[in-house]
């Protein structure tokens, strides 16, 4: 019997200052969370272990820097000690960035072998969309990357930039490369829930009550809700 192949998977991120407040959020997430995304940049004192214990859910651990968007200001080498920690300690996925040097994604994917954590390479423009040559380049940097899955979200100005990230897909596909692809903004808020019907990997949703972690993250009740909807129309 062929295995059933996982749709519509949500991510809901959670950031917050405090390990308390983040374990509190990410089990009110978990009813509806396919996977939660702790974002260890936010935490003032990040740890890993609280969550591993304390979440019922499989968890991505994400420990973003400054220079992609995120909160991490430290030395390069006790960031990938955490995402280290968090492969060893049992995480379903990590995220390092397409970005990052090629020594910090090799140790984290040396560290991810022979265990199921599989590592997600990122890569996020907050002003705008490439070309589909330039998206196309960063995609294939992405494949030799040793990624497990990647991960391209850019910035949508208008419809057209929706379009070529989404379009990312059905190269992915052809490659069997798993790829999650979607745009931010008002404009890319309908790629957020388009992706998952075009074979997207995952797509992130924010928490409800909570704040989102990039521009036009859906509270998880309301993405849950169209998901399902889309699902049985018809």
């Amino acid at each position: 019997m062929a295995a059933t192949v996982k749709k519509n998977r949500i991510c809901v991120s959670i950031a917050a200052p405090s390990v308390d407040a983040a374990l509190a959020a990410a089990k009110k997430a978990a009813e509806l969370a396919d996977v939660i995304e702790i974002r260890l940049d936010s935490l003032s004192v990040p740890s890993v272990r609280p969550f591993v214990d304390g979440v019922p859910k499989p968890l991505l651990f994400t420990c973003r820097p400054k220079w992609e968007g995120g909160q991490y200001e430290g030395e390069e080498a006790a960031r990938i000690d955490l995402l280290v920690e968090a492969v060893r300690a049992g995480a379903a996925y990590v995220d390092i960035e397409l970005r990052a040097e090629e020594d910090s994604r090799r140790r984290l994917l040396d560290a991810a072998k022979g265990s199921e954590c599989r590592v997600i390479v990122s890569w996020h423009d907050f002003k705008v969309t490439a070309s589909a040559q330039g998206l196309g380049k960063v995609f294939q940097q992405m494949y030799r990357s040793g990624a497990h899955v990647g991960k391209i979200v850019t910035t949508a100005r208008e419809y057209r930039d929706v379009l070529r990230v989404l379009n990312l897909q059905d190269e992915a596909a052809e490659m069997e490369f798993p790829l999650i692809a979607f745009c931010m903004g008002p404009v890319g808020v309908i790629s957020r829930v388009a992706t998952c019907g075009l074979g997207g990997y995952m797509t992130y949703a924010a928490p409800d009550g909570g704040a989102a972690t990039a521009p036009g993250q859906l509270p998880v009740a309301t993405l849950h809700r169209m998901l399902s909807e889309l699902a049985h129309a018809g």
